[in-house]
């Protein structure tokens, strides 16, 4: 069982829940996983030294970022993720692969699965977006066997992707009472704290992929606010008011511009994230 005790109200839960998977199911986040930032799954399995044999489990694992690379390297796969409509676009990218994966729905607070059922655990910016750090990260150890490998790949509060969601806060709804930040994850301190002395072998290094995709920064921007999920909600929110849109499209194209380091015709930014792994003390 969690080595934590909810007091979270379950209605109040379910429906905070349901608010993730719809999020998640906005705009097209396999184009993301996909095209955007497709190095960060095999990353981390290399990292978590996932081989032949390995039984896995992706946690919050969408589109199989982290997934279908594991299923690559021999092991056997569970992809587990809150919004199961992504798996379509999943199934299609491991079959592109030609490997097979199991795809089952399950709440990253509440994983469907015993204890001690996996020899490594993935999250590939993942679990992050888990509302309640510290039950997620006691669901994470439960499931992984004793001597088991823990992976998780976190976008960083400082780099890009924390200013990202920075920038939108205040253009977003006020997050529910209890729910922490997503890039708290990409603090080694945080991790380390949720985790405690349940792990051990602990490596944390902070990485950048490159993002170079986009002509400008206004591009990025007009990309992003089509295909990622909770950039799509938050100008859902301020749909009505344009010059809270107008405000947003500002904000978001001078940070893409901050972090653009092109010199020609192509923005070039980088984005930082904590690529931390860790084995169950057995």
């Amino acid at each position: 069982m969690s080595e934590t005790t909810s007091t979270i109200d379950t209605t109040t839960d379910r429906a905070l829940k349901a608010k993730h998977r719809a999020m998640w199911a906005l705009g097209d986040y396999p184009a993301v996983a996909i095209d955007v930032i497709p190095e960060l799954g095999p990353t981390l399995v290399a990292a978590t030294g996932v081989r032949a044999g390995d039984r896995v489990l992706d946690v919050a694992a969408g589109t199989g970022n982290a997934a279908v690379p594991a299923a690559l390297a021999g092991a056997e796969v569970v992809a587990s993720d809150l919004t199961p409509e992504l798996f379509v676009a999943g199934r299609q990218f491991a079959a592109r692969n030609g490997v097979e994966i199991t795809w089952e729905e399950g709440d990253a607070e509440a994983l469907p699965y015993d204890d001690d059922s996996f020899d490594v655990v993935l999250s590939c910016v993942g679990v992050m977006f888990a509302p309640h750090h510290q039950i997620a990260a006691d669901e994470l150890l439960r499931v992984c066997r004793p001597g088991g490998r823990i992976g998780l790949l976190s976008w960083t509060p400082t780099g890009f992707v924390g200013e990202l969601f920075r920038t939108m806060k205040p253009y977003a709804p006020p997050p529910p009472p209890g729910a922490q930040p997503a890039p708290l994850w990409g603090d080694e301190d945080h991790v380390r704290a949720l985790l405690g002395d349940r792990v051990t072998d602990v490596v944390a290094k902070r990485q950048t992929m490159t993002s170079d995709l986009f002509a400008s920064p206004e591009a990025w921007k007009d990309y992003w606010k089509t295909v990622y999920g909770p950039t799509i909600a938050v100008y859902r929110f301020v749909g009505d008011d344009p010059q809270e849109v107008a405000a947003l499209d500002a904000d978001l194209t001078a940070l893409a511009t901050r972090y653009d380091r092109g010199t020609g015709s192509t923005t070039v930014m980088d984005w930082e994230y904590l690529l931390f792994t860790a084995r169950k003390q057995g």
